[in-house]
């Protein structure tokens, strides 16, 4: 092949994504309660170790391209769209009603507002840092996110306290440290009764999202299961408002199972949202986008969250590869992940549905017949062939993964 002019590599995208298939219509995808976040299509691929690779853009640019593809939600942190210094003061304002007609230009929504609490200088030591001024302002932001989560008419408000730890053990008292940033949850809390009462609408769903490593060198919550013992340890006031927001690859990078917390999250009626992504055990904070390295893991995650009737957010919280374009963020990244995505769900109804692993879950559940409970041998010999039916079960998953359910074969 001849190297590609510049003039036509866009055009041979768009071919070769056609030439793909499998792809949803927009208003399909909209059937899907899918939220498009401000960060990540306007990720510029910059990191400790990396300069930008794409142009900045704007939420209406965002918003337009969401529009386009099929995305009916948009979420953000308050400084993804609001300057640091512009917070507080009319300019604020202003924004937000720009954000505001730009929504409904598009059809769009708002879902959820998240506040940034690592990235300016000022959460140097965290949100609940021994300083009561940092504490002071903390409060501000987050009870500030909340206003403008009701002025968007979000339904959810998330809290990632990556800075919420320390670099050197010592350094800080991380019990005292747990109360003042529960302090925070609490005045956001009640400033969302307040204003939800002001204006009648019903307060929203505060959810925590978990991340075991950095930007700390140690996280005080590094687990959805360390965020479900702060929800019940008794520091919140309310905490029947405060919930989880679960993100895959969080929970796969300290060599956790997802599905597993998804699980515990359930079981706690604590799953509010839900970050979907992709990557690897035991590694950094890649932001693969869903169903590219874990595909079988991604049906089973689906498979739980359609078994239990989760009606939650979909955010999809990841980075598009350096390797992307500008124009390539919105012709591949976020269609095909939408898509795969939109794909699993529908295969995790397929795999509820299917009769062998239908047969082979109630044989399980049955039991062997003839087991004396009173006698350990009789319990194991009377169900020792049926646990084949686990190998059974993972085989048929994957057959619906690849369609050979559907007779999908080789000729060899």
């Amino acid at each position: 092949m001849d190297p590609i002019p510049q003039n036509q590599q866009t055009s041979l995208i768009d071919r070769l994504v056609q030439a793909c298939g499998g792809s949803y219509s927009p208003e399909v995808r909209r059937r899907y309660f899918i939220t498009g976040p401000q960060w990540a299509p306007s990720y510029e691929g910059q990191a400790v170790f990396h300069a930008p690779v794409r142009a900045p853009i704007t939420f209406e640019k965002v918003m337009e391209e969401y529009a386009k593809v099929g995305v009916g939600y948009w979420c953000t942190h308050d400084t993804d769209v609001i300057p640091t210094n512009d917070l507080f003061t009319p300019r604020q304002e202003e924004i937000v009603n720009r954000i505001k007609s730009s929504l409904q230009k598009n059809g769009l929504k708002c879902s959820m507002v998240t506040t940034e609490t690592f990235h300016h200088p000022v959460w140097a030591g965290g949100p609940a840092a021994e300083s009561p001024d940092v504490r002071e302002y903390a409060k501000r932001r987050l009870a500030n996110t909340v206003a403008i989560g009701h002025e968007l008419e979000a339904q959810f408000c998330v809290y990632w306290p990556g800075m919420l730890g320390y670099y050197i053990p010592g350094a800080v008292d991380e019990t005292q440290t747990l109360r003042w940033f529960a302090d925070g949850l609490n005045a956001a809390c009640e400033t969302d009764i307040e204003i939800a009462k002001n204006k009648n609408r019903p307060t929203l769903k505060h959810c925590m999202e978990a991340k075991p490593f950095e930007p700390q060198g140690e996280i005080l919550l590094p687990t959805s299961d360390a965020m479900l013992a702060f929800i019940f340890s008794g520091l919140l006031k309310h905490p029947d408002m405060v919930g989880l927001n679960p993100e895959y690859l969080h929970e796969l990078m300290w060599g956790g199972e997802p599905r597993a917390a998804l699980a515990r999250a359930l079981v706690c009626g604590k799953l509010f949202h839900f970050d979907i992504n992709d990557g690897y055990r035991l590694k950094h904070d890649v932001d693969i986008a869903i169903g590219l390295v874990n595909p079988l893991d991604w049906l089973n995650v689906l498979v739980l969250l359609r078994s239990h009737n989760y009606n939650g957010p979909f955010n999809l919280d990841y980075k598009p590869p350096r390797t992307t374009s500008n124009y390539g963020v919105w012709a591949v990244s976020v269609p095909t992940m939408v898509d795969r995505f939109i794909t699993l769900w529908e295969m995790a109804g397929e795999a509820i549905s299917d009769p062998i692993i239908k047969e082979a879950t109630d044989a399980l559940k049955a039991g062997g017949a003839g087991a004396d409970p009173r006698d350990v041998n009789s319990v194991v010999n009377a169900n020792k062939e049926l646990l084949s039916l686990h190998e059974l079960i993972a085989h048929r998953l994957f057959q619906i993964l690849i369609g050979a359910h559907r007779g999908r074969t080789y000729s060899l």
